[in-house]
């Protein structure tokens, strides 16, 4: 893969399933954010994502699909993650979905263009959680075992932290991302203004802002500032 998504600070994440006006498309391209990823929890099909990727196309921003759906592997991304949910208590989360998504579709994929990242799911009342059977009761013991199993044993070069919905423990991202040695740390969950888009950065090495791109979208346009304040420093 493209290495500039190890790179990102502020990234926007599209879903297929929901619906996103032309001018608001075109605002948060030419914001300054980083990067988009596409993706959803429910919903995501190969037709809605390709009808969103043939519309993000318009503009000069680097886009990655999160496969959470085997069904819409489209090709034509400039890059591919794969979500390995670590707390799952389902064990197709972890990877059997991946091994039949390789077994049907290793032909069209492009594996120098692939990362895997490693999801740590913490608010249960989302519908990430509930959809993978997340395990979300954790210590931050655990979560921070969690996080170095993907790091030095599985060695995978991302660790999300995913509150979905809600801003969670920044303390609790701080910790982890002391533990660890070479992956980076993703936040995402909850970031619905310009000051927590900043909270949020001070701990992690990357944001997401997801829902309220949808909720908010000059309030979105704003957490872009985040970085950009980063870089006049």
């Amino acid at each position: 893969m493209n290495e500039s998504v190890l790179t990102w600070r502020h990234i926007f994440k599209l879903d297929p399933d929901r619906t996103i006006d032309d001018q608001s498309l075109e605002r948060i391209a030419l914001s300054g954010t980083d990067g988009f990823i596409v993706g959803g929890s429910s919903g995501v099909t190969y037709d809605n994502t390709a009808q969103l990727l043939h519309r993000i196309r318009q503009y000069p921003i680097p886009c990655v699909l999160e496969l959470s759906n085997p069904q819409a592997i489209v090709p034509g991304f400039d890059g591919y993650v794969i979500p390995m949910v670590l707390n799952t208590a389902h064990t197709d989360w972890m990877i059997g979905h991946h091994q039949r998504a390789i077994r049907d579709y290793s032909s069209i994929l492009s594996w120098e263009h692939v990362l895997a990242e490693g999801y740590i799911i913490l608010n249960a009342n989302s519908t990430v959680a509930r959809v993978t059977e997340a395990l979300t009761e954790l210590e931050l013991d655990d979560v921070i075992a969690y996080a170095q199993l993907a790091d030095r044993l599985l060695h995978l070069p991302i660790v999300y932290v995913e509150y979905s919905g809600t801003f969670g423990d920044m303390n609790l991202v701080r910790r982890v991302k002391t533990c660890l040695q070479d992956a980076r740390i993703i936040y995402g969950g909850g970031i619905n203004s310009l000051e927590r888009a900043q909270q949020a950065m001070e701990v992690a090495d990357a944001i997401v802002v997801g829902n309220l791109i949808y909720d908010n979208i000059n309030e979105a346009i704003r957490t872009v500032q985040a970085k950009l304040d980063e870089h006049r420093l």
